[in-house]
């Protein structure tokens, strides 16, 4: 029989993925935006990896362009919604693992009302208790899941075009298990923890001649008019506030598509 603090965290786990699903789908109209910013990306056929899915708007996206999706997706409370929406599409593959620098197992911190923060970096749950953006938030509970290396998954299922990795302070380790530099990829910057978004860049700087630009959330504007250098981007990221809006920081090995153009929204 259950117990009464059971049935509340069943609740704020149910509440959790309603509200992000609300979040993420709730604007249908932004799918269409998103894929035209992706489509500089890939094209029909190509190969993207989503490390970090969470309830699979990207998928969407790249799914709307004709594109290959390995999605990747730790928490057990978003499994069965990426299997509901995705799981019978023969061009999309779903991966229930977290993405790590080793095979093996990650401790993964859950926050059953907001899952989009669910993390297997204690740094980000120690920087996310003094930063005002997360006042309030509550990692409530913990899980042991499957860790995979991107090489491991490059092995498996082929070179990526595109690897966006969206991981909660664990970019970083999830770039140590990658070996081969990606034709573009993205990783989630936030303010408060500068030192891994700028060891991502250094990372990236050293596997292949990128140039970098960054949006805001989830948004398909760059904020940079033209493609920067990797000193360039890791001295805007050390201008960041200690907090504030978090984003993500693309890379590309052909600047030109890292430019702001004309039809962005």
């Amino acid at each position: 029989m259950e117990t009464g603090a059971n049935v509340m965290e069943r609740l704020r786990t149910a509440y959790g993925v309603a509200r992000s699903l609300a979040i993420y789908y709730g604007k249908p109209w932004r799918f269409k935006a998103m894929a035209r910013f992706y489509g500089r990306f890939l094209a029909p056929g190509d190969l993207a990896f989503d490390i970090g899915a969470h309830v699979g708007n990207r998928i969407r996206a790249w799914r709307q362009l004709k594109a290959r999706v390995v999605a990747v997706e730790p928490q057990p409370a978003l499994l069965p919604v990426l299997r509901a929406l995705y799981g019978r599409d023969p061009a999309v593959e779903l991966v229930a693992a977290a993405i790590a620098a080793e095979p093996g197992q990650v401790r993964l911190n859950l926050n059953p009302a907001n899952p989009t923060i669910a993390s297997a970096s204690q740094a980000f749950l120690a920087a996310a208790g003094s930063a005002p953006s997360f006042a309030g938030q509550q990692w409530r509970g913990v899980c042991d899941v499957p860790a995979l290396t991107l090489d491991a998954l490059i092995a498996r299922f082929g070179e990526p075009r595109f690897i966006k990795i969206d991981i909660e302070g664990y970019e970083e380790e999830a770039l140590k298990g990658l070996s081969i530099a990606p034709f573009a990829l993205s990783v989630e910057f936030v303010p408060m923890m500068k030192e891994i978004a700028q060891a991502c860049v250094a990372r990236l700087a050293a596997m292949a001649p990128y140039r970098f630009n960054a949006t805001y959330g989830d948004g398909t504007t760059f904020l940079h008019p033209q493609p920067l250098s990797a000193e360039a981007i890791a001295a805007w990221i050390a201008s960041l506030g200690a907090d504030g809006p978090a984003g993500d920081i693309f890379a590309c090995q052909d600047p030109a598509l890292l430019t702001s153009v004309a039809g962005q929204m």
